[in-house]
Protein backbone atom coordinates (compact mmCIF):
# COMPACT_ATOMS: atom_id res chain seq x y z
CA UNK A 1 0.00 0.00 0.00
CA UNK A 2 0.87 3.69 -1.00
CA UNK A 3 1.62 6.16 1.91
CA UNK A 4 -1.41 7.89 3.31
CA UNK A 5 -2.86 11.07 1.36
CA UNK A 6 -5.23 13.79 2.55
CA UNK A 7 -8.37 14.79 1.22
CA UNK A 8 -7.50 17.68 -0.09
CA UNK A 9 -4.01 16.15 -2.00
CA UNK A 10 -6.98 13.53 -3.62
CA UNK A 11 -9.14 16.95 -4.40
CA UNK A 12 -5.83 17.70 -7.05
CA UNK A 13 -6.33 14.90 -8.88
CA UNK A 14 -8.49 16.00 -12.25
CA UNK A 15 -10.52 13.08 -13.34
CA UNK A 16 -12.94 12.91 -15.99
CA UNK A 17 -14.75 10.36 -18.25
CA UNK A 18 -13.65 10.43 -22.04
CA UNK A 19 -14.33 8.42 -25.21
CA UNK A 20 -11.68 7.00 -27.51
CA UNK A 21 -12.78 8.07 -30.55
CA UNK A 22 -9.40 6.90 -32.44
CA UNK A 23 -6.40 4.50 -31.55
CA UNK A 24 -3.61 3.47 -33.57
CA UNK A 25 0.22 1.35 -32.93
CA UNK A 26 3.04 3.72 -33.79
CA UNK A 27 5.56 2.76 -35.70
CA UNK A 28 8.78 3.96 -33.36
CA UNK A 29 7.05 1.51 -30.22
CA UNK A 30 6.23 -1.97 -29.87
CA UNK A 31 4.74 -1.34 -26.54
CA UNK A 32 2.63 1.94 -26.77
CA UNK A 33 -1.30 2.29 -27.92
CA UNK A 34 -1.45 5.75 -29.01
CA UNK A 35 -5.38 7.26 -28.63
CA UNK A 36 -7.45 10.67 -29.17
CA UNK A 37 -9.96 10.74 -26.19
CA UNK A 38 -13.09 13.29 -26.59
CA UNK A 39 -13.40 14.82 -23.52
CA UNK A 40 -16.81 17.15 -24.49
CA UNK A 41 -16.63 21.07 -24.81
CA UNK A 42 -14.42 22.45 -21.97
CA UNK A 43 -11.43 20.18 -22.65
CA UNK A 44 -12.08 18.81 -26.04
CA UNK A 45 -9.88 16.21 -27.50
CA UNK A 46 -6.54 15.09 -26.37
CA UNK A 47 -3.90 12.52 -27.59
CA UNK A 48 -3.02 10.15 -24.89
CA UNK A 49 -0.55 6.91 -24.98
CA UNK A 50 -0.33 3.76 -22.94
CA UNK A 51 1.78 0.62 -22.92
CA UNK A 52 -1.20 -1.97 -23.53
CA UNK A 53 -0.28 -2.98 -27.10
CA UNK A 54 0.43 -6.63 -25.35
CA UNK A 55 -2.86 -7.20 -24.47
CA UNK A 56 -5.30 -4.65 -26.25
CA UNK A 57 -6.07 -3.40 -30.19
CA UNK A 58 -6.82 0.03 -31.18
CA UNK A 59 -10.45 -1.66 -32.24
CA UNK A 60 -10.85 -2.97 -28.27
CA UNK A 61 -10.59 0.99 -27.06
CA UNK A 62 -12.50 3.15 -29.90
CA UNK A 63 -16.23 4.19 -29.31
CA UNK A 64 -15.64 3.20 -25.34
CA UNK A 65 -15.52 5.57 -22.42
CA UNK A 66 -13.05 5.22 -19.72
CA UNK A 67 -11.49 7.37 -16.28
CA UNK A 68 -8.54 9.46 -17.05
CA UNK A 69 -6.42 11.64 -14.69
CA UNK A 70 -6.77 15.26 -17.10
CA UNK A 71 -4.48 17.42 -14.83
CA UNK A 72 -1.44 15.78 -15.17
CA UNK A 73 2.02 17.38 -16.91
CA UNK A 74 2.04 15.92 -20.63
CA UNK A 75 5.19 13.28 -21.32
CA UNK A 76 6.79 12.93 -24.17
CA UNK A 77 6.69 9.54 -25.50
CA UNK A 78 8.28 9.47 -28.97
CA UNK A 79 7.81 12.45 -31.27
CA UNK A 80 4.63 13.25 -28.89
CA UNK A 81 3.52 14.11 -25.59
CA UNK A 82 1.29 12.03 -23.31
CA UNK A 83 -1.19 14.61 -22.64
CA UNK A 84 -2.85 12.58 -19.46
CA UNK A 85 -3.14 9.06 -18.52
CA UNK A 86 -6.22 6.19 -18.08
CA UNK A 87 -7.02 4.44 -15.09
CA UNK A 88 -6.63 1.07 -14.95
CA UNK A 89 -6.65 -2.23 -12.79
CA UNK A 90 -3.32 -3.97 -12.92
CA UNK A 91 -4.28 -7.90 -12.10
CA UNK A 92 -1.62 -10.08 -12.06
CA UNK A 93 0.82 -8.34 -14.16
CA UNK A 94 -1.30 -7.19 -16.90
CA UNK A 95 -3.86 -4.10 -17.51
CA UNK A 96 -7.07 -4.76 -16.79
CA UNK A 97 -9.40 -1.97 -18.88
CA UNK A 98 -12.18 -0.38 -16.85
CA UNK A 99 -15.37 1.25 -19.07
CA UNK A 100 -17.46 3.71 -17.87
CA UNK A 101 -21.53 3.17 -19.15
CA UNK A 102 -21.28 4.97 -22.20
CA UNK A 103 -24.55 7.21 -21.25
CA UNK A 104 -22.26 9.26 -18.96
CA UNK A 105 -21.18 12.35 -20.82
CA UNK A 106 -17.96 13.19 -22.16
CA UNK A 107 -15.69 15.37 -19.56
CA UNK A 108 -17.95 14.27 -16.85
CA UNK A 109 -15.89 14.94 -13.51
CA UNK A 110 -15.24 11.80 -11.55
CA UNK A 111 -15.06 12.22 -7.63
Amino acid sequence: MKSEISYDQFGELDLRVGEVVAASLPDWSEKLVRYEVDFGEEIGKRVMFSGIREWYGPGELIGKKYVFVVNMKYKKMGPEESQGMMIMVEQEGRPVLMPVDGRVVNGSEVR
